[in-house]
């Protein structure tokens, strides 16, 4: 997926990662709140609540910011953004095996499954794949 470097919404997220890489997450779910509160279009958001969502700190929080990034993500008719379906919905499904919802963590790890076809083959993709499996393999062992 690509993302414009001089998109504001964008440059917020950047800054946000910078200082989650610093060691500092407050400073980065501020500028995280920041990118959602002034994101102007869908593929903003999407990319606004991803990150928030990495910040909350409860589960059912973060499955909210999860599901609002994959909702939107949804509604963006541009190829490249099914890349993100993947991962989007291995967030939702790991947040629902947290919650110990397993019918739920299964229905999201096979669609993550299913939109595999999206990734490309390097480490991310190899990474996202390797989550959805183990995921899988977690989830049916307490549905049996």
């Amino acid at each position: 997926m690509q993302f414009d470097p001089e998109n504001h919404v964008n440059k917020l997220c950047a800054q946000g990662m910078q200082s989650e890489g610093e060691g500092k997450p407050e400073e980065a779910s501020k500028l995280f709140q920041q990118a959602w509160n002034e994101a102007a279009n869908d593929r903003e958001k999407f990319t606004a609540a991803h990150y928030v969502a990495r910040h909350q700190t409860s589960v059912a929080d973060k499955l909210k910011w999860d599901q609002a990034a994959l909702n939107l993500a949804l509604k963006i008719d541009e190829e490249d953004i099914k890349g993100a379906y993947p991962s989007l919905y291995l967030n939702i499904a790991k947040c629902y095996e947290d919650l110990n919802e397993f019918a739920k963590a299964h229905e999201n790890y096979l669609s993550a499954l299913n939109f595999t076809t999206f990734l490309l083959d390097n480490g991310y993709g190899n990474m996202i794949r390797a989550g959805i499996g183990n995921g899988i393999e977690r989830v049916q062992l307490k549905l049996n």
